[in-house]
């Protein structure tokens, strides 16, 4: 199912998300700054993408870390995993942490994240006085193996 999602560019060098592969599940993100951005050791810092995008009805972008900017460098997701809702329209930023003890260098163009945008379950929410049993129950953490 191809889905169509309108987008501008606030900046005339932002960068259109795109796939790195046919097979790649994520569309990247890129900076778009003026010039170099240290991003500190030990620091946060929030890099816009010049990118403003209108998401389909019923879907979410989650925008994910790089695996070879966090493997290498020690540069994730500030928040885990970032949430753009359908009905957001402002620019699409990235919030990055360094985890490593040296300052890493973030350029315009460079691919900092990758966007997924998945299908959303609306539910309703029925408060009850009990829940069905399974064979997991209420075992939580570390439950299920090692």
């Amino acid at each position: 199912m191809n889905k169509t999602v309108r987008f501008v560019k606030l900046d005339k060098n932002a960068r259109v998300p795109a796939r790195a592969t046919a097979g790649s599940a994520g569309y990247d993100l890129c900076a778009c700054i003026d010039g170099v951005m240290a991003l500190p050791a030990r620091g946060r810092a929030l890099i816009p993408t010049g990118i403003a995008a209108a998401l389909p009805d019923g879907h979410v972008g989650l925008v994910f870390g790089r695996s070879g900017l966090g493997i290498k460098h020690g540069v994730t997701m500030a928040n885990g995993v970032g949430v753009i809702d359908s009905d957001y329209r402002g620019q699409i930023h990235v919030a990055l942490v360094n985890h490593s003890d040296i300052s890493y260098n973030v350029e315009d163009g460079d691919r900092i994240a990758q966007l997924l945008i998945m299908p959303v379950a609306s539910v309703t929410f029925a408060q009850a006085d009990s829940l069905d049993c399974t064979e997991r129950g209420e075992s939580g953490f570390g439950s299920t193996g090692k």
